[in-house]
């Protein structure tokens, strides 16, 4: 923008350097028609003045285009700005939603786990007692061999000591 600045100046400078050298052609007089009647009048003034006032128009276009440019980005900037806010609040809401849904989904496995604790501790505690009774059986049954043994070496009268080697 500053280049195009720097040639319209450039340009209007030019302008008035050659108003100012020839100023005398300018204000000369002439006669002019305007279709229905003539006057006499200087038509380099006329020109000139025509010149300054579209460089008048043009100047008040491009501040009505520069204000409209404006108060549009501002616009912008505020349907920006509330947007960005809308996305950070669905975002947020995402992050709600994604949070409970962890948490729903940690309780129902920490609840899983509990149950599937509860059922092996059943079950080793099934065991432990199968083992007892096992250990208990086995027990009483090497007991009743023991027993059995015993009343076999009364019965027998200890020739066992005598002959160490003898199969029972």
């Amino acid at each position: 923008m500053y280049l195009r600045t720097l040639l319209i100046v450039l340009v209007l400078g030019v302008v008035i350097v050659f108003a100012l050298l020839n100023w005398s052609v300018f204000t000369a007089p002439t006669t002019l028609s305007i279709g229905f009647t003539t006057f006499e009048a200087p038509l380099g003034l006329i020109l000139l003045g025509a010149i300054g006032a579209l460089t008048l128009l043009f100047l008040i276009y491009l501040v009505y285009l520069q204000a409209t440019a404006l108060m549009e980005s501002r616009q912008y900037s505020r349907e920006l700005k509330n947007q960005r806010e809308l996305a950070d609040r669905a975002e947020e809401s995402r992050f709600t939603e994604l949070r409970s849904s962890l948490e729903t989904e940690l309780r129902r496995i920490t609840d899983q786990m509990d149950d599937s604790n509860a059922v092996i501790s059943t079950r080793l505690d099934g065991l432990a007692h199968e083992l007892r009774s096992a250990i208990e059986q086995s027990t009483n049954s090497l007991s009743a061999y023991i027993g059995e043994i015993e009343d076999r070496l009364e019965r027998t009268g200890g020739s066992l000591k005598e002959n160490p080697r003898r199969d029972l």
